[in-house]
């Protein structure tokens, strides 16, 4: 039995993005296994201009009764919440989830790439991992909570990173603030996938080339620098004495010497 659910994106956000006009998001399911393609914009209006979590949820619904999920990547990202929203319903469906990137998982959909049971890299793919963006209109306490929210949420961002690949968040958000981008196999290497697999064979021109990534730091793997690895928990300090501690030791000395005497 095989059936098939098509739900429609947006089209490409520049005439210079070689895209089809309209993209769709295509699940399909046989013999208990169901593939859901993730290969738009994750944007909340969804619809014409991105795949929102609605329209991801309802997909998911449509899929029945399945034993494994293959959820095919290719997605510059969007919207923070809308991605949390999209990953958390995969989380809760009994279903193993295998997130093969196809292409590109960038942004918010690195995190919905990393937080699936088990990770795929196609071979030739990219991941890009950043601190979260925010747009705020107001005078200066505005623009100071803004920019504490907008920390917040990269921490959450950074937890997701450290739960599948380890490290602490202090590691994850440097590699974030500088925006990191890594191939397939850089991203195995750091641990935010499992296995470089030969599901999509893309040369990096066509991945560079299939969103308009002029909004980023850099412009794909090609134009960034090589990925760090998350820097390590630093050791604590050891304890120093106090006033207190040395004023004790010296009376201590003061007693074995009279002792002595």
């Amino acid at each position: 039995m095989r059936k098939q659910y098509r739900f429609r994106g947006s089209i490409a956000p520049s005439a210079e993005v070689k895209r089809p006009v309209r993209a769709e998001v295509v699940g399909t399911v046989e013999d208990g296994m169901a593939k859901l393609h993730l290969d738009d914009v994750i944007d909340s209006w969804g619809g014409f201009w991105g795949i929102s979590a609605k329209e991801f949820n309802q997909a998911l619904a449509e899929l029945g009764d399945v034993d494994q999920i293959h959820l095919h990547i290719n997605s510059p990202g969007g919207e923070v919440w809308e991605g949390v929203a999209i990953l958390n319903a995969l989380r809760r469906h009994p279903a193993t989830v295998t997130a093969i990137v196809d292409g590109l998982a960038a942004s918010a959909a690195s995190f919905i790439a990393v937080g699936a049971d088990r990770t795929v890299m196609g071979r030739n793919t990219q991941m890009m991992i950043h601190d979260a963006w925010g747009i705020g209109i107001g005078p200066a306490a505005d623009m100071r909570d803004l920019a504490d929210r907008l920390d917040k949420i990269s921490n959450n961002i950074a937890d997701m990173y450290a739960t599948k690949a380890g490290g602490d968040l202090a590691g994850w958000r440097a590699l974030m603030v500088t925006e990191t981008w890594y191939d397939a196999e850089e991203a195995v290497a750091a641990g935010l996938a499992d296995e470089v697999e030969g599901t999509a064979a893309v040369d990096d021109e066509i991945v560079a080339n299939a969103f308009d990534l002029s909004v980023f730091k850099h412009q794909g793997r090609a134009k960034a620098p090589d990925p760090a690895p998350p820097a390590p928990e630093p050791e604590p300090a050891p304890p120093t004495a106090s006033h207190d501690d040395s004023r004790k030791r010296r009376f201590r000395f003061r007693q074995r010497a009279a002792a002595r005497r």
